[in-house]
């Protein structure tokens, strides 16, 4: 794909983020922001009695990348094993990108996955919890 089609795509994500609403009483539920730049995302997901990840939600605020990677992320985890999700790696969600990024940027694209991964994990607050590294 080049480089042109990859931007396409980033908009399109932007522009219309694919799972971006609130889900009632979900099973995963972390949100957290980039402090360098102010995006803030929240995670809702659905999961279920097989650990398979049903229905996902997102919400919050944030620059054309950070909604972007939210936005593929999302698509990839429905029917995804929640296990499998918590092994998902940076450079899975920096190839769905698919430009080369600077390391602000790249901390952008990477909050959908910091927040997976924490929420995956259980943890319950950003503050003080020991998030598995995403970078």
């Amino acid at each position: 794909m080049g480089m042109d089609l990859y931007s396409e795509n980033i908009l399109d994500h932007s522009r219309n983020p694919r799972h971006w609403h609130a889900l009632e009483n979900p099973d995963i539920d972390y949100e957290e922001s980039n402090p360098l730049c102010g995006d803030h995302l929240h995670l809702m997901l659905h999961v279920d009695d097989n650990g398979v990840i049903t229905e996902v939600g997102w919400e919050g605020q944030g620059c054309a990348i950070s909604k972007a990677s939210a936005s593929m992320l999302g698509e990839q985890l429905v029917g995804m094993k929640l296990e499998d999700a918590r092994n998902i790696s940076k450079e899975e969600v920096l190839e769905n990108i698919g430009l080369p990024l600077g390391p602000v940027r790249v901390k952008c694209a990477l909050l959908s996955l910091k927040v997976l991964k924490a929420g995956a994990y259980g943890l319950s607050s950003p503050e003080g919890a020991p998030t598995p590294s995403a970078e």
